[in-house]
């Protein structure tokens, strides 16, 4: 009876603890896709992104290897999707973001 009880229970337990804390480097990555990606471009495993046309970040890896965004990102992406601001990231935002990036590969 109690095995009953506790087994699922300690499932439940083990499935909302993170596998890991992400790295400072990847929580970076995620703060700065927060405050500047997030409004059009899911930037998590799950949700859609607010804008159609803007593919949701954990499909990146499959459309391009994610190092080679890096290049990108360095140069500043003037056309993405049509209402894609143009911006560049310094080389530290650049590691940043590719770290976030690989966590929803």
């Amino acid at each position: 009876m109690i095995r009953r009880i506790l087994m699922p229970l300690a499932f439940t337990l083990i499935s909302l603890v993170p596998a890991a804390a992400a790295s400072p480097q990847e929580q970076r990555g995620k703060t700065y896709a927060l405050n500047n990606c997030a409004r059009c471009h899911s930037i998590d495993k799950v949700s859609p992104s607010p804008l159609k046309i803007a593919p949701p970040f954990r499909t990146l890896h499959k459309r391009y290897p994610i190092e080679t965004i890096a290049e990108a990102l360095a140069e500043g992406i003037s056309t993405g999707h049509p209402t894609m601001p143009a911006f560049q990231l310094d080389p530290d935002q650049i590691g940043d973001l590719l770290a976030y990036l690989k966590t929803l590969e």
